[in-house]
């Protein structure tokens, strides 16, 4: 058993980070699936989605306050207070980003929403039910796992960065209307920081894993 290892068997179970992780993700998980449910309804039922997507923006925000809170209480921690700190910051930073895809639309009364649009809620979906994946592999030091989920979400970001590029592209070639150009450029442009943000989550989980491998 090497030290760190024996380190990690003598360190109580966890009980205050992890279930403020895991609670962050289910959050993240709901709130990018109902993102995605807003750009496929009709334009009457959104804005019920979008004020859900606000609440659960809140939730994250007060989950991440709580971590800090439980930061400065507690001497013990399941990894170092650093990491924990860029885990529950990058999971807020990809929730701050779908809430700004969705404020934009609600704001600009983004009546049609582009396929391209709804190809980024879809990737950020999936890349944000990998975070959740990921978490809970992080709970078990899962290394081999952890890896092949963040390489996942890595190649879901690389995905959304063809799509958006490809969408900005089709912008300007084909749409007239100037305020039109800056309405979707916006809306892409969180959707696609948002993919970023999904990246920068699963980087920290595999920056923890290696130095607890």
């Amino acid at each position: 058993m090497t030290l760190n290892n024996l380190f990690q068997f003598l360190v109580p179970k966890d009980k205050k980070f992890f279930p403020l992780f895991e609670q962050a993700a289910a959050n993240l998980i709901i709130l990018a699936d109902t993102l995605h449910e807003a750009v496929n309804a009709p334009k009457m039922e959104r804005e019920e989605l979008f004020r859900k997507i606000e609440e659960l923006e809140a939730v994250i925000e007060e989950i991440t306050h709580k971590t800090h809170l439980e930061l400065s209480r507690n001497f013990i921690t399941p990894f170092d207070r650093e990491d924990i700190h860029a885990l529950i910051k990058a999971i807020d930073n990809v929730a701050d980003n779908m809430h700004g895809a969705a404020s934009r639309m609600r704001l600009y009364q983004v009546e049609k929403i582009t396929k391209s649009i709804r190809k980024l809620t879809e990737i950020n979906l999936e890349a944000c039910q990998l975070i959740g994946v990921g978490i809970k592999e992080l709970k078990e030091m899962n290394h081999k796992a952890i890896k092949e989920t963040c390489k996942k979400i890595n190649k879901l970001e690389s995905k959304a960065d063809s799509v958006f590029d490809k969408a900005v592209a089709d912008i300007f070639e084909n749409e007239t209307d100037a305020k039109n150009v800056i309405k979707y450029k916006e809306v892409l442009s969180a959707l696609e920081m948002a993919s970023d943000k999904c990246k920068s989550v699963s980087n920290v989980m595999e920056q923890i894993s290696v130095k607890h491998s």
